[in-house]
């Protein structure tokens, strides 16, 4: 099993030496979480917290997960990067291609894109695009996207998208893979359909299970079972190397971390004593790798 450091809510200075520090310690990858912006009050209630309230603030800092990656990426050779995720329904896929692009390409191919498509109405309605149909619309902004990204001169006709003969130069190397994240049963439907991965937020290691059942009977519905499939995975009842192998054993390929907060240190504490906690978590956890057992593999796909 791998191992991501969550970086979100963390000063914007941090990220480059947090990033050389990850490498580093030889985690797999870093996870970049997506925020528009704060809204003083909102229609919808934050889908991922019991009580429906955000936790964080309006100076709480965020920073453009494709600006971060890149950022990051710079100053790294070996680590990946991934938004988790970046919420499509609010922007544009032919601006996002471009980007997308960019930053595999200035990265090696070491960029997966995560996406949902997002769950306050301000953050689309301020932004130009209906709430309404959200779901619809970000099937076809991950078709205009992939379809861009492959390369060669394309076109695209859809019920919201439209374009004649196009060409985004140049295209990455190597395919970018897309991780769809949401808990629903729309989005785990999505994630069977046309990722190559899913990505949680907050789930108890029960209700990951659950969930990963569920991905595997629809890939399988899909005709999907037999190609490869990341779980990526946020859990916040299992922790410690028996912790990390129970996750793996459910079929988890890919635990996301927050190494400081497990020792007190908050989103906003010192860059050193982040630096500490990714060694000693290194120390504890990545310097014998977790196995993904058969029962894991076979949880995955479902069977």
């Amino acid at each position: 099993m791998k191992f991501t450091v969550g970086i979100a809510l963390s000063p914007l200075d941090q990220l480059p030496d947090l990033a050389k520090t990850a490498e580093e310690c030889g985690f797999s990858s870093i996870a970049l979480p997506d925020s528009l912006f704060y809204m003083k009050s909102t229609a919808a209630k934050y889908p991922y917290t019991p009580d429906g309230s955000r936790f964080w603030g309006p100076d709480t800092p965020w920073v453009d997960p494709l600006i971060g990656a890149a950022a990051m990426a710079a100053v790294t050779s070996r680590i990946r990067f991934y938004t988790n995720v970046l919420k499509l329904g609010s922007r544009n896929p032919l601006l996002l291609a471009r980007q997308v692009g960019s930053v595999a390409n200035l990265s090696g191919n070491r960029f997966g894109f995560g996406v949902g498509i997002g769950w306050a109405p301000e953050e689309f309605e301020w932004c130009g695009a209906p709430f309404a149909r959200r779901g619809a619309r970000v099937d076809e902004m991950i078709e205009v996207i992939k379809l861009v990204l492959a390369g060669g001169m394309v076109e695209y006709h859809g019920e919201f998208f439209d374009f004649d003969p196009l060409q985004m130069s140049p295209a990455p190397s190597e395919p970018v893979p897309f991780y769809i994240g949401g808990h629903t049963d729309a989005a785990l439907r999505r994630a069977a359909r046309v990722g190559d991965g899913w990505t949680s937020a907050m789930m108890t290691y029960d209700e990951l299970r659950h969930t990963i059942a569920r991905l595997g009977a629809l890939r399988a519905e899909f005709g999907r079972a037999g190609e490869p499939f990341e779980i990526q995975a946020v859990c916040v009842d299992r922790f410690g190397r028996s912790g990390y192998q129970d996750l793996a054993d459910a079929g988890v390929t890919d635990a996301i971390v927050v190494p400081w907060l497990a020792d007190g240190i908050g989103f906003g504490g010192p860059l050193a004593a982040k630096q500490d906690s990714l060694r000693k978590f290194a120390q504890d956890n990545l310097t014998e790798p977790i196995a993904e057992e058969a029962k894991g593999a076979e949880g995955a796909e479902g069977a």
